[in-house]
Formats: structure tokens, sequence, C-alpha cells
């Protein structure tokens, strides 16, 4: 990817990059980012010498038709790991397997804390389940990371991305050793969290928003739903308004 898709998404997009030298040039670390677009999982890797595993939803890996099979053979020549979303528990464990076994081979796991992608560009509240278990049950540093404007580049639905210049900074690295061995206290799990958070916060600019962004998807679907269904409600009254005038005349 770093040969072929890589080189062109530099050359053809240009991001800049603050805090590289953040990066360690070899041994194990977790990056923890903000999710803004599809493209983000292209975009960071892109400027890292290093490889970075990335956890990806396990449609992706078996959607039916040339288009799946072509989408699965690109997610696993980059060496993305596959995860059932089907059951929240499930999901929850396989993230924090996979994490794990790519931190004990001394790689770098990414990670967006977010669980899914931002619904508008703020910054959600942080899911306390793979990125604070693996940190503390492996003992790796957690850089934070921000993406910027990636969303611009590729909003939700649209397939052709606009070229335009996004930005990447990497945090300094963050360490909690002094939270080791209590990786199943549920308050120590939220306060690394929410560390975390608020490190991507300061490096991303954003509005952060205290709830998960599944919650504010569902808001924000409801609302559509709602707005259509009183726009078709006003439709049809009109109509039948007009009908009625029809009828006087």
């Amino acid at each position: 990817m770093k040969f072929s898709i890589g080189g062109s998404l530099k050359l053809a997009f240009r991001p800049w990059v603050e805090g590289l030298e953040n990066i360690p040039a070899e041994g194990p670390a977790i990056l923890a980012s903000n999710h803004l677009s599809f493209s983000d999982s292209f975009f960071l890797p892109a400027v890292l010498d290093r490889k970075v595993t990335f956890i990806a939803k396990a449609e992706y890996f078996t959607s039916p038709g040339v288009k799946g099979k072509l989408t699965a053979a690109f997610f696993k020549g980059v060496g993305q790991l596959p995860v059932d979303r089907s059951g929240a528990r499930g999901a929850g464990e396989a993230a924090i397997k996979s994490g794990i076994d790519v931190i004990e081979r001394g790689e770098l796991f990414g990670i967006y804390p977010e669980g899914t992608r931002s619904p508008d560009g703020r910054l959600y509240r942080g899911k306390p389940g793979g990125l604070a278990r693996v940190a503390l049950a492996t003992g790796a540093p957690v850089i934070p990371v921000a993406m910027i404007d990636t969303e611009k580049i590729q909003p939700p639905g649209k397939v052709v991305p606009k070229l335009m210049r996004p930005g990447i900074r990497i945090g300094k690295p963050l360490d909690f050793s002094r939270y080791h061995g209590m990786d199943g206290d549920r308050f120590i799990l939220r306060s690394v969290t929410d560390e975390v958070m608020y490190e991507i916060m300061k490096l991303s600019g954003q509005e952060y928003v205290d709830i998960y962004a599944t919650a504010a998807k569902r808001q924000i679907a409801d609302a559509e739903k709602a707005a259509k269904a009183e726009k078709a409600d006003k439709a049809d009254r009109a109509d039948k308004g007009e009908q009625r005038d029809q009828a006087a005349e």
C-alpha cells in the first residue's frame, strides 16, 4: 500500500504532518486517532515509515460480488484485521485480542476510540473497551493522533475524493503503566480513555460531545426521519386542501 497507493496519495493530496518524531522507530505502540473519513486509514499509514495495523469491520471482508471480493482482497493485502460487530461484546473481545496480538509482535496498532466515524465532524466520547484494555494488558504507549479535514475530502457516501490538503497531528506518547494490572476496573478504563480523548481534542481542535458517536448517528437519523414525515404530512394536507377548494368551486 505504501509503494502503490501511499505514494500517489502523498503526491496528489500533499498531507502535512506534525509530530512524526513521536512515532517510535521500532517497538510496539498504539495509535489512537479521531475518525472523520474512510480515508483516515490510508492517509495515516501513508505518511509513516512503519506499518500500521487497523481493525476493520468484517463486512469489508465478506461482501458478495466482484466489488466485495476486490474490497476483501485489498483489506487483506494491506494487513487489516476483520472484526465481527454483530454482537457488541463479541466485537469488543475480538478487537482486544487482535490488538494484543499486534502489540506482542512489536508492531503499531491503530484504533479509533470513537468506534465509528463522526457524523458531523465533532469529536465524540471514546469507548472504554479496546483502547484502554489493550494498553493496560500490554503496557504499550498510546500515541494520540488527530486527522484534520479528511471529512471534507471524502464525506460519508462520497466515492470520488475532493483534491485538498489534509493534515495529521501526532501527539506525544502517553504512559499508563501506573494502571498496570487494573484492566478489569471499569473506572480505570474510563479514565484512560477520557485522557486519550482529551489529548486528541487538543490536537484536532474539534468540539467535544460527551455522547457516543453511534448514539449521535441514531439521533440524526431519527431527526431526518421525523423531518421527512413532517414534510410528507404537510404535502398531504396541502393536497387535501387543494382538493377541497376544487370541490367547492
